[in-house]
């Protein structure tokens, strides 16, 4: 429980090893190109690093579990053994036999963005071994997102009702307060509509009321504007504000970039 307790913000670096993900999709699908990425952002001062193996963009398509082992489990093996036993390795899955193979083999952090809502069987899993477990908000029920332009009344509030039912959920399956962290979700995840997410990281505050860690994952998203290749001044624009506003978790492809202006920014 490391990563609940300390108070500094946390830099998580994105390691996909998928072919299809919208911002680094093949790049690192072999070992050794993962293991230099991974050893890339931990010396750049990422603590915790987030392994997905599917991809859950607009457009995507659905990965069995049998693939999403082959792609990030002899990762997660290597890794283990080359990299400090302080950094945190989160498999990015909401499937409970993918999360399984990952803390057997030294995963020990789940990243599930349906919030225990695309598997049964991930809550007992996440009771029985005790590992955090994020629960994030998406306007989908599945794992698939859309680019649907979802208009709320009031986002925060809708977003803040969603995350108390699914940390119930969590609680009434055996899973403890102190595991949990909560994300409100960023980009397609709310809304194609921009306004949506930059509102959630104006009122990031208002989530401290349920007294539980907070992951910001804007990185490289669209509702930042401009072409991929431009959204790293955004990217630190959102991410600064949210830390501003009460993050404990930022959820970053670029850690070196964060990590100086975090440096300059004191925190």
């Amino acid at each position: 429980m490391l990563i609940l307790m300390q108070k500094k913000v946390r830099l998580m670096g994105i390691l996909n090893v998928t072919p299809d993900s919208f911002s680094d999709g093949g790049q690192y699908l072999n070992l050794e190109a993962a293991e230099v990425r991974a050893l890339e952002m931990i010396k750049q001062g990422a603590e915790i690093i987030d392994i997905g193996g599917e991809s859950s963009g607009p457009g995507s398509i659905d990965v069995d579990v049998e693939e999403e082992v082959r792609r990030v489990v002899p990762v997660i093996e290597m890794l283990r053994k080359t990299i400090p036993k302080t950094i945190i390795i989160s498999v990015d899955t909401y499937k409970a036999a993918v999360a399984r193979q990952a803390i057997e083999f030294g995963a020990n952090m789940i990243n599930d963005i349906t919030a225990l809502r695309g598997d049964p069987k991930m809550a007992e899993l996440v009771a029985q071994t005790g590992v955090p477990i994020v629960l994030m908000y998406s306007k989908d029920p599945t794992a698939r997102t859309t680019r649907e332009e979802v208009h709320y009344d009031d986002v925060v509030v809708t977003i803040k009702d969603f995350l108390r039912e699914r940390i119930a959920y969590a609680q009434a399956h055996g899973i403890k307060r102190r595991q949990i962290i909560i994300d409100p979700g960023m980009g397609a995840f709310v809304s194609a509509v921009p306004e949506y997410s930059w509102e959630i990281l104006e009122r990031l505050h208002e989530f401290k009321e349920f007294d539980l860690p907070i992951l910001v994952g804007a990185s490289r998203k669209s509702f930042l504007g401009g072409a991929l290749n431009e959204r790293l001044g955004p990217t630190l624009q959102a991410h600064m504000l949210a830390i501003k506003n009460g993050a404990d978790i930022i959820r970053v492809h670029d850690v070196k970039d964060h990590r100086v202006v975090m440096e300059q920014l004191s925190y």
